[in-house]
């Protein structure tokens, strides 16, 4: 579904706010509430919104470390990639994983809270993993972006 101006706009707010009153997020992108309640039931039935959550603070919940772990399989077999996606998403500490292309097959990121707790996170976890072959971790010293909210244009008719 093509985006237009004010789609734009409602997700551009909703971005920084998703806790905004359908009465002031109406009265920012210039709509009445039903119009704009229509407008938001449409954005999420058709996927460009997922879902509303609360960002929280790795650290404060005594998660201070932070591993970008490079994961390689024995193959790329749809049995394989399904068997370790599967396992993966049973791991409360990951973060993320994405399927990439080139070296490694996926990349995660791990919270943990510090060296000893990644060490049984390996242990326990990612070694545990259906069909790993190779795994290569990283611990990130500072984080510098965290993005979840990205740049939109609306496209050109």
């Amino acid at each position: 579904m093509p985006l237009d101006r004010i789609d734009i706009a409602i997700l551009e707010t909703l971005q920084k706010d998703g806790r905004i009153p359908n009465a002031a997020l109406a009265e920012k992108v210039g709509l009445s509430q039903s119009a704009c309640s229509r407008r938001l039931d449409n954005l999420e039935k058709s996927g460009t919104i997922r879902g509303y959550h609360a960002r929280l603070s790795n650290a404060a919940l005594g998660h201070q470390m932070t591993a970008i772990v490079h994961i390689s399989l024995s193959g790329q077999f749809e049995k394989t990639l399904s068997d370790f996606e599967a396992a993966i998403k049973r791991c409360p500490n990951v973060l993320s994983c994405h399927l990439m292309s080139g070296e490694y097959d996926y990349i995660l990121r791990i919270a943990a809270k510090d060296l000893v707790d990644y060490e049984r996170i390996h242990k326990e976890w990612l070694s545990a993993m259906p069909h790993v072959t190779k795994i290569n971790s990283s611990f990130a010293l500072r984080e510098i972006v965290d993005r979840t909210a990205v740049g939109m244009k609306p496209e050109m008719a």
